[in-house]
């Protein structure tokens, strides 16, 4: 290998690492502080929690599930107002 090749190697290899870095911290770390808000996700834009029978982010069935949350703004879930109701800091039974 000559010098741009192990260059080219490592630089690769650095953007992987961040890549993977960034993949393995959570979100709310990412960009501020965060909460979870349930009842306010449109039909599979949840972030997870989609009750039984679902894996995760990107399941639920219906606009503001009750059991699906979204990561929101911390101090701003209770607030938001949706055809359904309010946005809520623990699953809802609807």
């Amino acid at each position: 290998m000559n010098k741009t090749s192990v260059a080219r190697f490592a630089g690769i290899a650095l953007a992987a690492g961040i890549t993977a870095g960034l993949a393995t911290t959570p979100v709310a770390a990412q960009s501020g502080a965060k909460e979870k808000c349930y009842g306010v996700a449109k039909a599979g834009k949840n972030d997870c929690a989609a009750g039984p029978g679902t894996s995760c982010a990107g399941t639920s069935t219906t606009d503001y599930q009750g059991d699906a949350w979204k990561l929101v703004a911390k101090d701003t879930c209770t607030k938001i107002k949706t055809p359904e109701g309010k946005g809520s800091l623990k699953p809802i039974k609807r």
